[in-house]
């Protein structure tokens, strides 16, 4: 979908969002190996962050907190399937671009670039399918939380399956605070009728 609606961001940071980008949604299911997450959808904001020539990624770290997103990072993404089950993800794209993989070696392949958002739910395989110098981005999680590494071993489940359903929908998206078109799919089931499902 489309969106043209206006959002306010804190004064404290200079990153404008971009008066049109285009939003998207997948729900990616179990598959046996990966538990990934067909409850809540991955969201992404495409070209959504217009970023200044200089400090994108204090910029972006500043809109994340303010929206209490924290414990950042910046740098890429594993090359290897890989999820969190104790917390829910974003990645915002400063430089570059890559394609992700999404749900485990059949699962969708989604292309990012520099301005856009990816929220990743708990529990859904992602890995970086281009080489790691080819886009940078900054990673956070809600309420600055702590994050954990499966890659889909033997013996990881039920347990981290137990911690995915324990993970909180965040008070706030990461880029529009409390107005945020994610809290809509991920807090109302009424609006989790639309998207993609791999």
């Amino acid at each position: 979908m489309r969106t043209s609606k206006s959002f306010q961001l804190s004064s404290q940071s200079k990153i404008i969002p971009m008066k049109r980008f285009c939003i998207q949604q997948h729900y990616i299911r179990d598959n046996g190996i990966f538990p990934n997450n067909s409850e809540l959808p991955v969201f992404i904001y495409r070209s959504v962050l217009r970023l200044p020539l200089l400090m994108r990624v204090s910029r972006i770290r500043k809109i994340l907190n303010s929206n209490n997103w924290g414990n950042s990072w910046k740098g890429t993404v594993y090359d290897y399937h890989h999820y969190h089950s104790i917390t829910h993800e974003v990645l915002a794209v400063y430089k570059g671009n890559t394609s992700l993989q999404l749900g485990g070696d059949n699962g969708i392949v989604v292309t990012l670039k520099k301005g856009d958002v990816i929220i990743i739910p708990a529990g859904v395989a992602h890995k970086n399918m281009k080489p790691e110098n080819t886009f940078k981005c900054v990673g956070a999680y809600p309420n600055g939380s702590i994050y954990d590494m499966n890659s889909g071993k033997s013996g990881e489940r039920p347990q981290t399956d137990e911690n995915i359903s324990r993970v909180r929908i965040p008070e706030c998206d990461p880029v529009f605070g409390k107005d945020g078109e994610m809290l809509k799919f991920w807090h109302k089931p009424e609006f989790r009728k639309t998207g993609t499902y791999s």
